[in-house]
């Protein structure tokens, strides 16, 4: 299935062209130079935590499906669309939230910001509440993976058989591409995982933290649904870096030498068998 999401908050960017045209003056531009962006809500905090917010929920969402093509459609394997789909929905919850929240306090937020900008605080420039509420959007669309034998069109054999064909290559391509896209992810993983367990050069343990593994088995998760293709490679390398790692917690990797080696000799041995 493809997925598309889509979303959007309030910049709270006002250009200042006083403030531009002053900046000109002062450093005897011949010509306008530059433009100055003021944030409206300078020094408050709260709108920077909706846009983290958003940040990390397109994160999550480019890790959990694969590329397809570039209006922003992702693939997304039917086996982990429920998963998939409940934490979307926990996401959005907590994005409305977060909304909601920072729009009831917006007014004090505005007197605040007057504070904090002294003399660039125009209050013409601040958009009532209401207003504002209509910039935030979190959205998304489920679509169908288009296949190439489905066409519903009046044209002479030839040119639809010429029409599928060359659907069917954009398919093949955009299949591969998404199929690329996981060995990748498994490729990066090994190789961070052999960089941080590897000693330094003066044979000192390298400090990491637990991320390092979690990641690791969270990709592990994922790839189980990512071998769209039922890539025996591709399933084999999954399999032999969950052994790699078994039980072994980041903890265990750093407090244990010999845990290090073994795990990172295993690394090591995958990334050497495989045409990356």
């Amino acid at each position: 299935m493809l997925v598309e999401l889509s979303i959007s908050t309030w910049t709270a960017r006002k250009l200042d062209k006083r403030v531009s045209a002053e900046v000109d003056l002062a450093k005897g531009t011949k010509t306008h130079a530059g433009n100055y962006n003021k944030n409206l809500l300078a020094g408050t905090g709260v709108l920077e935590n909706i846009t983290k917010y958003a940040s990390n929920a397109r994160a999550w969402h480019i890790k959990q499906t694969l590329p397809w093509s570039d209006s922003g459609l992702r693939l997304l394997p039917m086996t982990n669309f429920i998963a998939y789909k409940e934490q979307l929905n926990q996401l959005e919850q907590n994005y409305d939230a977060l909304v909601a929240k920072f729009l009831i306090a917006y007014p004090e937020l505005v007197s605040a910001a007057a504070f904090q900008l002294g003399s660039l605080f125009n209050r013409d420039e601040y958009p009532e509440a209401h207003k504002i509420a209509t910039k935030f959007k979190f959205g998304y669309n489920f679509l169908p993976v288009p296949m190439a034998g489905d066409f519903r069109i009046d044209i002479n054999e030839e040119a639809k058989n010429e029409i599928i064909e060359s659907c069917r290559k954009v398919y093949d391509e955009r299949l591969n591409n998404a199929m690329r896209d996981a060995w990748t992810r498994l490729h990066t993983c090994l190789t961070h995982l052999s960089e941080r367990l590897a000693p330094t050069e003066q044979g000192e343990r390298k400090i990491f933290r637990d991320t390092l593994v979690e990641n690791t088995k969270e990709l592990l998760e994922l790839l189980k649904h990512f071998n769209l293709t039922h890539d025996p490679k591709l399933d084999q390398a999954r399999q032999e870096l969950q052994q790699a790692l078994g039980a072994h917690t980041a903890e265990t990797l750093r407090d244990m030498e010999l845990a290090r080696e073994t795990v990172k000799n295993k690394v090591d041995d995958i990334l050497s068998k495989f045409n990356w």
